[in-house]
């Protein structure tokens, strides 16, 4: 889902291929699908936990604020599960 996620910025947004393509990532991470470290870099997965501790990571590195995004399990739906499961981790 990641993947598919990344893949879609990097193939039909040619401002996202040039923003990575700025961070150090070439040909190799985006030409034929986003790369396993590519999409890494990018997305946070894993349980609650691991996503807070990502979104802490950034504000560490100096971020005065931070977007989630949520991929949702269900294709067209928003992802109100997720959201409420990650709201308290988030919000404190």
């Amino acid at each position: 889902m990641a993947a598919a996620h990344v893949a879609s910025y990097v193939a039909n947004a040619p401002h996202q291929a040039a923003n990575v393509r700025r961070m150090g990532f070439g040909d190799e991470d985006t030409v034929g699908g986003p790369s396993r470290r590519l999409v890494d870099a990018i997305v946070a997965y894993g349980d609650v936990d691991a996503l807070h501790a990502r979104v802490r990571e950034h504000f560490a590195a100096g971020a005065d604020h931070v977007c989630v995004q949520v991929l949702g399990t269900e294709p067209g739906a928003l992802p109100l599960p997720e959201w409420r499961a990650l709201a308290p981790a988030l919000t404190e």
